[in-house]
């Protein structure tokens, strides 16, 4: 049994905790049927892909359907988050001064090619995360900044040894997106699974056609015995809203792992009564918008505060969250965890006061005073995804034009979108949400830190580095939580980046659908192993 810090384990408010025992009483129900084998999963996906490799990507577009496909270190637990089991890791222990990790690897396990997965290999994977070699990307290596060096004294044996104890490594290691890779195709070429997939899960790569579907077909020699039931997967890509709701309610679809909007949830039960289940859950995620700090005139601190001080958050929550699921308001961190600001010291904060009439004469002022007394106009740059992207740019894009901004929207294929806005910083505004795995501070605010790659306002505060810094590395959670609230403050008085509101999800399925139990995002859970599927 593994052993170790016990601080990592994060905290749920009490409505998380209320929907997630909920769904656990649900996956014991299902848990006493007998599982059916054989049938395809047919599932509705809202965006293509950018590539294939999940260490260089952070959309659910590649994690939905890769993660079938592959194995990690160890993972969160499929029908009960966030707990952690181990995955090609059998056992793990924790050095008494947090300075080891040792991972023991499961023997037997197969990659699809045929080669064995050993230590080496989770070596190699976790090296290009922590430490990738030019021209390779790493979204997620701020969180593994402790480690200074990984071991493989056996075959069987992973070491990961730290220059200092940190408060999140475990949580981090879980990560769905940090799937194994051999290290063979590695050495060849480290962009190789950009466009190549060789994994070890419990699916194997079938095809692939661009903008339209992708598939995967059972892993025979998958090292869970007995596992998967399902003869393999299906995704139908549409960036479409009303296209993913109409597969699911003709049955060409029979899950839509993201998220469906309340009156397209509504139509579909009224449609199909019992033949749908909903899972409802809070989001591990908020979408904001990204300004780019580098860019005249948002170097203008006045000018920056002017657009955050013009949203009415609180009316926005009430219009958003029936189209789309974006209802809490909050700063960097969930609201209502311990590292969410309190709503009293969030409301100190600019944009976050509730006189709306205050806030914009500020705003007017602010724009004024640097130069703008009538405004400007600005391109808004954002995903061609309706939900939410598209609704809550048009929100924004009204509050705006109440202080004389004029705003020309402008919606990108998903590749295009993130080539803009992370690799080029080719924008002034974007929107720009931020999703993780999990409620892990080091996750969420490593965007806030000079050179992240998913800094996409591209500011530099050492103040922020500085305070991310400590935070990751104090194990008094107190201590801890105390840094967090601060980092945040420093961010939203200088409106370095603009939050707007943290999102719930729909996850609509036919009754068939067994054993999938959604977390409190669209990125954890996704190996789909456990899920059968019922007889019609």
């Amino acid at each position: 049994m593994a052993v170790g810090v016990r601080y990592y384990r994060t905290l749920f408010t009490v409505v998380a905790l209320a929907v997630l025992v909920a769904l656990a009483a649900s996956a014991a129900v299902q848990a006493a049927e007998t599982p059916r084998r054989g049938g395809i999963l047919l599932a509705a996906i809202g965006a293509d892909a950018p590539s294939l490799d999940p260490h260089q990507e952070s959309t659910f577009a590649t994690l939905q359907m890769v993660a079938p496909l592959y194995s990690t270190l160890i993972q969160i637990d499929p029908l009960s988050y966030p707990k952690i089991i181990g995955d090609a890791a059998s056992e793990w222990k924790i050095a008494p001064d947090g300075l080891m990790y040792t991972f023991k690897i499961r023997q037997g396990i197969k990659f699809h090619d045929g080669s064995s997965l050993t230590a080496v290999d989770v070596k190699a994977t976790y090296e290009k995360i922590v430490s990738p070699p030019e021209g390779v990307r790493s979204v997620r290596r701020n969180a593994y900044a402790p480690i200074t060096s990984i071991e493989t004294p056996d075959p069987d044996t992973v070491v990961f040894k730290l220059k200092y104890a940190s408060a999140s490594l475990l949580d981090n290691l879980a990560s769905p997106w940090n799937v194994i890779y051999p290290k063979k195709y590695l050495d060849k070429d480290p962009n190789y699974f950009k466009t190549n997939v060789v994994g070890s899960g419990p699916f194997k790569f079938k095809s692939y056609t661009r903008g339209s579907t992708f598939e995967g077909e059972r892993n025979p020699d998958y090292f869970v015995k007995n596992r998967p039931y399902l003869n393999g997967y299906k995704f139908f890509i549409s960036p479409e809203t009303s296209v993913r709701a109409a597969a699911v309610r003709s049955g060409r679809a029979y899950i839509e792992f993201r998220d469906l909007p309340n009156a397209d949830v509504d139509a579909i039960k009224k449609q199909l009564g019992d033949k749908v289940v909903v899972q409802q859950t809070p989001m591990t995620g908020q979408w904001g918008i990204a300004i780019n700090n580098t860019v005249k005139p948002f170097t203008d601190v006045r000018v920056r505060k002017a657009l955050t001080l013009s949203l009415d958050r609180y009316t926005a929550g009430k219009v958003l969250f029936p189209l789309t699921g974006l209802r809490d308001v909050g700063a960097l961190m969930r609201p209502a965890t311990e590292w969410g600001l309190p709503e009293a010291e969030l409301q100190k904060l600019p944009g976050f006061g509730r006189d709306m009439e205050k806030n914009r004469a500020e705003a007017r002022r602010l724009l004024a005073e640097a130069g703008y007394p009538n405004g400007f106009k600005l391109v808004l740059k954002n995903r061609n995804v309706k939900l939410p992207y598209q609704d809550f740019a048009v929100f924004v894009i009204q509050e705006w034009r109440k202080i004389g901004i004029e705003v020309d929207h402008r919606p990108l294929e998903t590749a295009a979108w993130f080539a803009d806005g992370r690799d080029t910083g080719n924008f002034e505004l974007i929107i720009s949400p931020n999703v993780e795995a999990s409620d892990d501070p080091d996750l969420f605010l490593r965007r806030a830190t000079t050179g992240d790659t998913e800094n996409w306002s591209r500011y530099s505060d050492p103040a922020i580095d500085d305070l991310f810094s400590r935070q990751s590395r104090t194990l008094d959670r107190a201590e801890r939580k105390k840094l967090v609230h601060q980092l945040q403050k420093i961010v939203l008085e200088n409106a370095y980046y603009m939050p707007g509101l943290w999102w719930s999800r729909n996850v609509v399925h036919w009754a068939k659908v067994k054993n999938y139990v959604a977390p409190p995002n669209h990125y954890a859970n996704q190996k789909l192993q456990d899920v059968w599927l019922a007889e019609d």
